[in-house]
C-alpha cells in the first residue's frame, strides 16, 4: 500500500521542543486519517534542528464509501423541526427520508451515503489545519504572514505514492525537495519516498533519527575518553540537548587551564554544561580539566578552530565562576541570612526568612525524632538557605546547597551542618539519593513539610497535572527519606507543628485539623504512587489507610507489605473472598434493618457446630492478631487471620444467615460483625479488590 512522507523544513527549532513536537506532529497527523477513515500499519515521526518529519505506511489510495443514518423529527413534528432537519442532513423534500417506528412511534430517518476520496485530497485537507493549529509551546510570526511557527518555515515536503500531495500556507507551496546540512550540502534535492528521503539526507550530512545522533555522540564521546584515559560524566539531559541542536554530530575534546580546578567541580561541570552544553570528564575520583564538544560539521582543519573557540569561551566562564566562588567566600552565610528578607517564598507566606525561622523549630523537633543533634539540626536549618543570595547561585541556580556546603566548610562550620546544607533538597528526583545524616534527615523533613503544610494553609493545593510549586515532589521526597531511614514518625503530630509555625507568623487557618487530614490524605496518595512503582498494590494501601490514625509512614509500607504476602497465599486469598461475602451481607441487612449489628452474639443461640466454631476461632484470632499488632508484628498478625480461613468457609457452607427466626438472624449477623471486626485488626478487607 502507498507510502505518506511530510517534512516541514524551518529555521532551527528548540532542542527542548523537538521531540515532543515530532510525537505532536504524528498523533496530529494519525488522528487527522483516522477521522476520514483511513487507516494505517504504521506511522514513525522524527525531528532535526530543522525539520519535524512523519512517515505513514500502509495508506489505502482513498478513503472507504460511508453510508450513515441521520435521525429526524417525529412523523407530524412541526414544520420548522422538518426544515431543519432536511436542511441538516442535505434533503430537499421529507419523502427523501424513511420513516422508521420506534416505542413511541414512527420517526423520519435519512440515510447520507459519502463517497470516498482520494487520499491526497484527504491529506491536503488535513495538513494545512494541523500546521495552524499546531501546539507549540511559543511560537511566531514573521514577515506579512500571518501564520505562526516556533520559528520560520522554509518548505513542505508532502509526498504520497512518489507524487506531490499540494498543500500551500502563507506562500509556502508543497513540493518533494528538501534540503541536506546547512553547511556542508545546502542545495535542494528531490525525493521519491522514506527510503530515498532518509539516504539522501544521510549523504547530505544529517542524520535524521534523534536516538542515532545520541548514540553516535555517547559512543565517540566514551572512546575520546578513554583513549585519554579518562571517564566521562555521563549526562542524559544533556546527550539529548546535544542530539538536538546538531544534524551531523561531530564530537571533540578540548581542556581548559590547571588552575581552575581550585573551583569545585560541580560548578565548573555547571558552567561548561550551562554556557557552552560541553560534557566533563573525570581522572579518577577528581575532576579532568578536560572537556567533551560536540560540532554540527565536519571541519576541514579536523576541528581545530572549533576547539580552540570553545576553549576561549569556556576560559572566560570558568573565569567568571571562580570570580563569584572567590568573592562568595569573603561574606560568612550567616551575615547572608538577614538578606533573605528581600527574597519572597510566596507572596500570601512571606519570605525565605520567615521560612528558615520556621524550619529551625521543626528541624529542632524533627531532630529528637530522628536521632539528631537538635542544635547541629537547627544551625543547618538556619544556614539552609543562605547561599540563595551569594553571587555563584545566582548565576547557577541548581547550585543552591551545593555551594552552602563549600562556603559552610570554608568557614570552618561544623561538617555535619554543612553536609546537611547540601543534602535538605533531597531527593530531587526519583533516582536522586536520600539524605542519611540524622542531621541531614531533620533538615530535609523540615523543609518539605514546611512548604507542604504552607501550601496547604492558603489553600494552593495541586490540581489535576498542575503542580506549580512542586508539592507532589516534596511529598514524594520525604516518603523516601523516611522509608529508607526506617523512620518512626507520627506524622498527624508534626504536620499540626508546621502548620502552628504559620499561625504563630499570622496565616490564619479556618479548621487545623481538616488541613491535617487533608495532608495526611495527599500523604496516603504520594504512597500510593511510591509504593506502586514498588510493585505494591494501591487498593491494599487504602485498605490500611481505612483503619483511621494511620499516620505511621513505615508502618503503614510493613502492614502493606505483609497483608500483600498473606493475600498471595490460599489461605488469605479464600479468607478475603469469605470476608467480603461476610462485610456484603451486613451491609445489605444493615441498610434494610437501618441499624448496626455491632453487640456480642449470644452464645446460647448457636445452633450448628459451625457457628459455635467459627465464634471459638473469632475470639482466639481476635486476641492473638491484636498482641500481634502491638508488637508490630504484621506476619505474625496475618499468621493468626489464616486460622479463620476453614472456619469461615465451612459457615457458609452450612448456615443459612438469614434465617427465618429474627432471634437467630440477628446473631448470625452478630457473628459477620464480628468476622469484620477482627480483620480491622489488621486491615479493612473490604478496600481489597479481588
Amino acid at each position: 500500500m502507498p507510502e505518506l512522507l511530510l517534512e516541514l523544513f524551518s529555521e532551527e527549532i528548540p532542542a527542548r521542543m523537538q521531540a515532543r513536537a515530532a510525537e505532536d506532529l504524528a498523533r496530529l497527523l494519525g488522528d487527522g486519517l483516522k477521522s476520514h477513515g483511513l487507516t494505517f500499519d504504521t506511522i514513525r515521526s522524527f525531528a532535526t534542528p530543522r525539520r519535524l518529519t512523519v512517515v505513514v505506511d500502509g495508506l489505502p489510495a482513498r478513503s472507504p464509501d460511508v453510508c450513515e443514518e441521520k435521525k429526524g423529527p417525529r412523523v407530524g413534528a412541526p414544520e420548522a423541526a422538518v426544515q431543519g432537519f432536511l436542511k441538516s442532513a442535505g434533503l430537499k423534500t421529507i419523502d427523501q427520508a424513511e420513516v422508521r417506528p420506534d416505542k413511541k412511534g414512527d420517526y423520519y430517518l435519512a440515510l447520507l451515503e459519502r463517497p470516498g476520496r482520494p487520499t491526497p485530497e484527504v491529506v491536503g485537507e488535513i495538513v494545512p489545519e494541523i500546521i495552524h493549529n499546531f501546539p507549540w509551546p511559543k511560537s511566531m510570526r514573521w514577515g506579512s504572514g500571518r501564520l505562526r511557527w516556533v520559528r520560520p518555515l522554509h518548505s513542505i515536503l508532502c509526498v504520497f505514492a512518489g507524487k506531490v500531495v499540494p498543500v500551500a500556507i502563507d506562500g509556502v507551496v508543497s513540493g518533494k525537495e528538501t534540503r541536506g546540512h546547512r553547511f556542508m550540502a545546502p542545495k535542494p534535492f528531490a525525493v521519491k519516498n522514506f527510503q530515498d528521503y532518509e539516504a539522501k539526507l544521510r549523504k547530505g550530512f544529517v542524520v535524521l533519527d534523534g536516538n542515532e545522533r545520541a548514540v553516535i555522540i555517547l559512543d565517540a564521546a566514551r572512546a575520546l575518553a578513554d583513549k585519554e584515559r579518562l571517564e566521562l560524566i555521563e549526562d542524559e539531559a544533556l546527550l539529548e540537548e546535544n542530539a538536538g541542536l546538531t544534524e551531523w554530530p561531530v564530537v571533540l575534546i578540548g581542556s581548559f587551564d590547571e588552575s581552575f580546578l581550585e573551583v569545585p567541580p560541580e560548578v565548573l561541570a555547571t558552567a561548561m554544561k550551562t554556557h557552552q552544553k560541553c560534557f566533563s570528564l573525570t581522572r579518577g575520583k577528581e575532576l579532568a580539566n578536560r572537556f567533551i564538544m560536540v560540532a554540527n560539521l565536519e571541519a576541514e582543519d579536523g576541528g581545530k578552530a572549533i576547539v580552540a573557540g570553545n576553549e576561549r569561551v569556556i576560559r572566560a566562564r570558568l573565569a567568571d565562576a571562580k570570580y563569584f566562588f572567590d568573592h562568595d567566600r569573603k561574606v560568612m552565610l550567616e551575615e547572608r541570612v538577614l538578606k533573605l528578607k528581600e527574597i519572597i517564598f510566596h507572596d500570601k507566606l512571606g519570605t525565605q526568612y520567615g521560612r528558615i525561622q520556621r524550619m529551625r523549630l521543626l528541624a529542632r523537633e524533627l531532630a529528637l525524632m530522628v536521632g539528631a543533634d537538635p542544635d547541629l539540626a537547627e544551625r543547618a536549618a538556619i544556614l539552609a538557605k543562605a547561599d540563595l543570595v551569594s553571587d555563584m547561585v545566582g548565576e547557577f541556580p541548581e547550585l543552591q546547597g551545593v555551594m552552602g556546603r563549600y562556603y559552610a566548610l570554608d568557614q570552618a562550620e561544623d561538617p555535619v551542618v554543612a553536609d546537611a546544607i547540601a543534602a535538605h533538597y533531597k531527593p530531587v528526583g526519583p533516582s536522586d539519593q536520600v539524605p542519611r545524616d540524622p542531621v541531614a534527615i531533620a533538615v530535609a523533613l523540615a523543609d518539605k513539610f514546611d512548604m507542604l503544610a504552607g501550601f496547604w494553609a492558603i489553600d494552593e493545593k495541586p490540581t489535576g497535572s498542575k503542580d506549580p510549586f512542586a508539592l507532589r515532589r516534596a511529598a514524594l521526597g520525604a516518603i523516601r527519606v523516611i522509608i529508607a531511614n526506617t523512620l518512626r514518625l507520627p506524622l498527624h503530630g508534626v504536620l499540626h507543628s508546621a502548620l502552628g509555625a504559620y499561625v504563630v507568623a499570622g496565616i490564619r487557618i479556618k479548621d487545623e485539623e481538616t488541613v491535617v487530614n487533608d495532608l495526611l490524605s495527599f500523604f496516603a496518595d504520594r504512597l500510593k504512587v511510591h509504593l506502586r512503582d514498588e510493585g505494591a498494590r494501591h487498593d491494599l494501601i487504602d485498605a490500611v489507610f481505612s483503619l483511621g490514625g494511620q499516620d505511621d509512614l513505615l508502618m503503614i509500607v510493613r502492614r502493606v507489605d505483609a497483608l500483600g504476602r498473606f493475600l498471595d497465599t490460599e489461605d488469605g486469598a479464600n479468607l478475603l473472598v469469605g470476608t467480603k461475602r461476610a462485610i456484603n451481607i451486613l451491609r445489605i441487612e444493615e441498610k434494610k434493618d437501618n441499624r448496626i449489628f455491632d453487640e456480642a452474639p449470644d452464645a446460647k443461640l448457636f445452633e450448628l457446630p459451625e457457628e459455635k466454631a467459627l465464634a471459638k476461632t473469632v475470639d482466639d484470632v481476635e486476641r492473638a492478631a491484636a498482641a500481634a499488632v502491638s508488637k508490630e508484628d504484621f506476619a505474625a498478625a496475618m499468621s493468626a487471620m489464616a486460622r479463620l480461613r476453614a472456619p469461615v468457609d465451612a459457615f457458609f457452607d452450612h448456615v443459612t444467615v438469614n434465617a427465618e427466626e429474627s432471634e437467630l438472624r440477628k446473631n448470625r449477623l452478630r457473628l459477620l460483625n464480628r468476622i469484620r471486626a477482627t480483620t480491622l485488626t489488621v486491615a479493612d478487607f473490604s478496600k481489597i479488590e479481588g
